[in-house]
């Protein structure tokens, strides 16, 4: 007896190591599985789902299928995981085509009858699995090919779809998701190699999950107006995985004495951690403000208390400002009497000047108090639903009326398809004029001043942006950082308010004010402001 149990526990632990083993090389098929359930399930709970989305969602599910399936089958190596997998594939290809329908928006290529006839195909070939079919020894061979044959099919009407763009930003975001898809190919041939002992290691899990969340921000941001800042967003993902992989392996050899993982194995663990974040997120917050409160707050970030801290130091500041303004604007006005009626009384020439300053600098102290009582004040909006356009022709027209210098040149490109937006239009056309005039000021040789409005639509809302661009000397990198700060001018008689006081209105529209500069080559502001729906 004892020896029995010698042997049953002998057994117990082959079958326990061998089945670690067979996870540890599972682990990046089981991965990339996890992170298609996870972006279906973020696209799924979205409120507003466009067919796009839903198309998408519905292909990263059957990938979660074809992925969960050959992790389960690696395991177990059971029958019904394998025939999971086999389904997975097959949904692929139809599913496949929808989305590049949608995605592509097209009519034509790839066409309709495409998507009906790989449907059918899968449906036959799926109820074909539960006949002899499925002992084939050349199956896995011939789905792997009927897969590759419509990514391939899916590839060309991408390049067919790049060629007719007209418009330029659809076409470089067909051309980004056409570089994607081409060095997702390449990195996959990784895996061939690897098959042959060649020492590669696998790479088509971690190329694909890369695609997909790639493709995810694609579709989700359909109007990003430069590449750089899809590849920001990706730059940011990928040093939050990074890090989380080297503090994963220090963990490890403090920790974990002789245990091992693959460094892409480690890597997709902490792409699946970074992207779980926000779908988990909502999930919860929804679950929260459902069923016991409001938890909006619950889930806001602990940075987000230095902003409350801000808020509390601007109420502040906005109860001093009125009375702090009196008591300077008071002896400021009886100085400048003073000095005025001596200067009106007979003295010499020198004297004379001497007064003159002395008007001169209160009337500078006294605009200084007018504008810091501007930016303290709280901001009272008296908006209403009016048309952007308007509002800037009005504000060009005021600057053009203030003597400008022959060499400026004012271009209006004004966007004919903007909605009106709740607005107060008073204090956006000072907005415009504060910036339009600093640029104007960084032109002392002449240059171009454009203002263009633009449309942005997203899965959520609809944002009209104002651009107001200059050709000037720029500003540093320096200086960038502190432009937005009271006070902060790198101009001689500047009070360094004015972009301030922009700031908090367009805050106080529930919009965002943003700067890129170039030394040398000009700035642009961008304004964005939010559209009711």
């Amino acid at each position: 007896m004892p020896f029995l149990t010698y042997i049953l526990f002998a057994d117990i632990i082959v079958f326990k190591n061998d089945l670690i083993i067979r996870c540890k090389k599972s682990m990046e098929t089981f991965a990339l599985a996890a992170i298609s359930l996870t972006i279906s399930i973020s696209l799924f709970i979205k409120k507003k789902r466009s067919p796009v989305h839903l198309s998408f969602a519905l292909l990263c599910s059957a990938l979660f299928f074809q992925k969960g399936g050959v992790f389960f089958w690696q395991i177990f190596n059971t029958d019904f995981w394998k025939v999971i997998d086999y389904l997975g594939i097959l949904s692929i290809p139809p599913l496949l085509l929808t989305f590049s329908r949608f995605f592509l928006n097209q009519q034509t290529f790839p066409p309709k009858k495409a998507v009906v006839s790989t449907a059918s195909v899968s449906f036959l070939t799926a109820v074909a699995l539960f006949t002899p079919l499925y002992s084939w020894p050349y199956l896995d061979i011939v789905l792997y090919m009927y897969v590759g044959s419509t990514l391939i099919y899916c590839f060309i009407a991408l390049v067919n779809s790049i060629k007719e763009k007209t418009l330029d930003v659809e076409k470089k975001r067909l051309i980004y998701v056409a570089i994607a898809c081409a060095l997702t190919a390449a990195m996959s041939i990784s895996d061939i190699f690897h098959h042959y002992g060649y020492g590669l290691p696998h790479l088509s899990n971690i190329a694909i999950a890369t695609l997909i969340y790639f493709t995810l921000t694609i579709i989700t941001h359909p109007h990003l107006p430069e590449f750089y800042e899809i590849m920001a967003r990706a730059l940011i993902i990928f040093v939050i995985i990074l890090f989380a992989t080297i503090v994963f392996y220090l963990v490890i050899s403090l920790f974990g004495g002789d245990s091992y993982l693959p460094m892409n194995t480690v890597l997709m663990i902490s792409f699946i951690i970074v992207i779980f974040i926000d779908p988990v997120k909502l999930i919860l917050q929804k679950i929260v403000s459902n069923l016991f409160f409001e938890g909006r707050k619950v889930f806001t970030s602990l940075y987000a208390i230095d902003e409350e801290v801000e808020r509390e130091r601007s109420m502040l500041l906005e109860e001093m400002a009125t009375g702090l303004a009196h008591e300077i604007r008071n002896p400021l006005g009886s100085i400048k009497g003073a000095a005025q009626y001596l200067r009106s009384e007979e003295g010499t020439t020198e004297n004379r000047k001497l007064l003159d300053v002395i008007v001169e600098e209160v009337d500078r102290l006294s605009n200084v108090v007018s504008q810091f009582l501007n930016y303290a004040k709280p901001y009272t909006l008296n908006t209403k639903m009016q048309n952007i356009n308007h509002i800037i022709e009005k504000a060009t027209a005021l600057i053009k009326a203030n003597n400008l210098s022959e060499n400026i040149i004012i271009n209006e490109n004004l966007s004919s398809d903007l909605p009106d937006v709740n607005v107060d239009g008073e204090q956006l056309m000072q907005v415009i004029i504060n910036i339009a005039f600093n640029g104007i000021a960084a032109m002392p040789e002449g240059g171009t001043l454009s203002i263009t409005t633009l449309k942005i639509e997203n899965e959520d809302n609809k944002i009209i942006e104002i651009a107001i661009q200059d050709t000037g000397i720029g500003i540093n990198k320096q200086d960038i950082k502190n432009i937005f700060k009271p006070f902060f001018t790198t101009r001689e008689k500047g009070i360094g308010l004015g972009l301030s006081i922009c700031q908090r209105i367009i805050k106080k529209h529930g919009g965002h004010l943003e700067v890129k500069s170039y030394p040398g080559q000009g700035t642009t502001f961008h304004i964005r402001l939010g559209v009711l729906q």
